[in-house]
């Protein structure tokens, strides 16, 4: 299975939901509390011209409207996670992380 696609079934266990949206187009309309995603950076590690590891780095948003929700806790229970910022839009909340799968 593709890795991202392995990625988007942990960010839906995470949640709880099916609300996980991967670079969703403008015209989609979310349904909240979710998540959405997207690429953001990569690291490669490599040897003698070898590539021998590569991971991507995933900018990930928790959205929700209750504040005090604790989808973030769990987000930051994730491997290689990092809390990015926080921030409130439309009346909706926003935690960002970075994510390295």
């Amino acid at each position: 299975m593709d890795r991202r696609l392995q990625f988007q079934e942990l960010l839906e266990e995470t949640l709880g939901s099916a609300n996980v949206y991967f670079q969703p187009p403008p015209n989609v309309a979310l349904a909240y509390p979710c998540i959405i995603y997207k690429r953001d950076n990569s690291d490669m590690k490599s040897a003698d011209n070898i590539l021998y590891a590569h991971k991507i780095r995933y900018q990930v948003t928790v959205v929700d409207r209750n504040p005090d929700s604790e989808i973030p806790g769990k987000v930051t229970q994730l491997p290689y996670c990092i809390f990015d910022r926080f921030f409130t839009a439309d009346g909706l909340n926003h935690d960002v992380f970075k994510i390295f799968y």
